[in-house]
């Protein structure tokens, strides 16, 4: 699979840029390394990268905003990477569209582990489709309310209209979906969604979950404090 990626990698430190793009490049990547926002997005823009890497703290146009950008323009999976694990630097990077975020010094090991488990839930490449949950493997449409969930067409519809969600979302969804009503952990979810092996950071579910409610209506997911969220049936 790594043969076949392209990452485009923007970081204005150039130690961390040159060591990590050589990094990825023995690990199979084909990489575009990129020193400031604006350089960033261009590459962006021209090669069509399979996932970008984005330094939160980047001259010209900082990584948050080089974020929003991108996903003004496509679903294509966005790592956040962050010299401070500071919970604002992360719920800003999660609020814009990324999909993860790695606090650096980070080990190139778990980077490009991070990198293949975003890869996988979108089918590899950026335009591809999320997998879907197992339990949901035979398709079908699934309503809840006004909520209409296409598991075969990856399509979602509420009151009739198409919402726009990305892979990320539609992963999460579909995990509420097949089990409507169960309440699902944070962790199990970092599991199912985040293809997460280790623990996990679960701000990450937390953000998408009111990312998602934003999109499909805030009541539709409830918070069970002290164990996770479950989708009203």
């Amino acid at each position: 699979m790594a043969d076949q990626t392209h990452v485009l990698f923007v970081e204005d430190d150039d130690v961390i840029r040159e060591a990590t793009q050589l990094a990825l490049e023995r690990d199979g990547f084909v990489v575009t390394a990129m020193p400031d926002g604006l350089s960033g997005l261009d590459a962006f823009r021209t090669d069509r990268p399979d996932i970008a890497l984005l330094d939160v703290m980047v001259p010209g146009l900082d990584g948050v905003s080089l974020c929003r950008r991108i996903r003004d323009e496509s679903t294509v999976p966005v790592i956040m990477l962050s010299a401070r694990a500071d919970s604002i630097d992360v719920v800003l990077g999660l609020e814009a569209g990324a999909d993860d975020y790695v606090t650096k010094p980070f080990d190139g090991a778990v980077l490009v582990a991070r990198i293949r488990a975003v890869l996988r839930r979108f089918g590899h490449a950026g335009g591809g489709r999320a997998q879907e949950p197992d339990s949901l493997a035979s398709g079908g449409m699934l309503a809840f309310g006004d909520l209409e969930v296409d598991t075969e067409g990856m399509e979602v519809r509420r009151a009739g209209q198409p919402v726009a969600l990305t892979p990320t979302e539609m992963r999460l969804l579909l995990e509420f979906s097949s089990a409507p009503g169960t309440v699902l952990s944070r962790d199990k979810l970092l599991e199912r969604v985040w293809d997460y092996g280790w623990g996990g950071d679960t701000r990450v579910v937390d953000v998408h979950v009111q990312r998602l409610r934003q999109k499909i209506g805030q009541d539709r997911i409830e918070t069970v404090r002290g164990f996770g969220y479950k989708l009203k049936a």
